[in-house]
């Protein structure tokens, strides 16, 4: 873990988000996001919004940010469309057809680019988007992997298989519905969302920024696409991820700070750092005592998570949960 004398908000240029379960989650504002947002915008840090989702325009994603409380334009709105869209007008002679299996969201990003957004196989288009699209069906699937299986180079939007299903248990993503056609076909998709690299990237171009931070709540897209693009990153505990999914993840998966939610843009952080055979972090200390982590100390609980990160993540291998549980209930999270 890093640690910065400077609020975030201040030390870095643009804050690349995360929406669902950082900013909103749902349709409903997280507690205290506009607030937080407000404070470092007027700070002087840019944000952009950096989705997954294929399915909405830009322009709808700026909307709901505005309806909850977060003044957005589509400028400011990055999606895993565009950077689809990107990757295959570079590859694409201008003017191609790319059969769209998903939203408007992917036809938007695609006549930016230049290309031409069709429905079926028949005219053997170039290629083959797929983007989560709820209203997806198997006529649009069909076409899709019989271009595919004629040699249309296959591109999806992301790979999450999994998407929040409100106070339910979690839906089908985009990731699940691309092994449809992948099976179907055997040939597996380009990815272009989160955590691959090209969002990163056009994330980067289109803000310019010149130290981004990446903001989010799940290790697998928002912090892996973090280290994945060479970039620091904050994971705060609104959305999917808790204190002990932090604590075990591997090195690939290991965030720069920890916060509880986006306030954490607005403070400094302080560094864990070695001290009397521990990690200290703040007024805490924690240990590894055969096989087991305790925490000594008092002061800001996510200063103990900062010094109990810092010493399950000594080594590239996980520490078993059990390990740390103890640690954990010492701070009450």
């Amino acid at each position: 873990m890093k640690g910065s004398d400077r609020p975030l908000s201040e030390a870095y240029d643009v804050a690349l988000l995360d929406l669902d379960g950082v900013v909103y989650v749902g349709s409903r504002p997280v507690p205290a996001a506009a607030e937080a947002l407000a404070k470092a915008r007027a700070a002087g840090q840019r944000l952009a919004f950096v989705t997954n989702n294929a399915s909405r325009t830009p322009s709808a994603v700026a909307a709901l940010l505005t309806d909850v409380g977060v003044p957005a334009d589509e400028e400011d709105v990055v999606t895993s469309a565009q950077a689809a869209a990107r990757l295959l007008a570079e590859r694409l002679p201008a003017g191609s057809e790319v059969l769209v299996v998903g939203g408007m969201g992917l036809r938007h990003a695609l006549y930016a680019h230049g290309l031409r957004p069709v429905s079926t196989a028949a005219g053997r288009p170039a290629a083959v988007v797929q983007g989560y699209y709820p209203a997806i069906g198997y006529g649009l699937l069909s076409e899709g992997a019989q271009a595919v299986s004629m040699g249309a180079l296959f591109v999806g939007s992301n790979g999450d298989l999994t998407i929040p299903g409100g106070d339910g248990p979690p839906h089908p993503g985009n990731g699940s519905l691309l092994r449809v056609i992948s099976s179907a076909t055997g040939v597996e998709p380009i990815v272009t969302g989160k955590p691959e690299r090209p969002l990163h990237q056009e994330s980067v171009r289109r803000t310019g920024a010149r130290r981004p931070l990446v903001v989010g709540d799940r290790l697998d897209t928002d912090i892996e696409g973090a280290n994945n693009g060479d970039a620091d990153s904050l994971l705060v505990f609104t959305g999917v991820t808790g204190p002990l999914q932090a604590l075990t993840a591997p090195p690939n998966r290991r965030p720069t700070y920890l916060a509880p939610d986006l306030n954490g843009l607005l403070v400094p952080h302080p560094e864990p750092v070695r001290a009397d055979g521990g990690h200290r972090c703040g007024g805490w200390t924690a240990r590894r005592d055969g096989g087991v982590f305790a925490l000594t100390g008092s002061g800001d609980p996510y200063d103990g998570l900062r010094a109990l990160a810092s010493a399950a993540w000594e080594t590239g291998t996980p520490p078993p949960p059990e390990s740390l549980s103890g640690a954990l209930e010492t701070l009450s999270l």
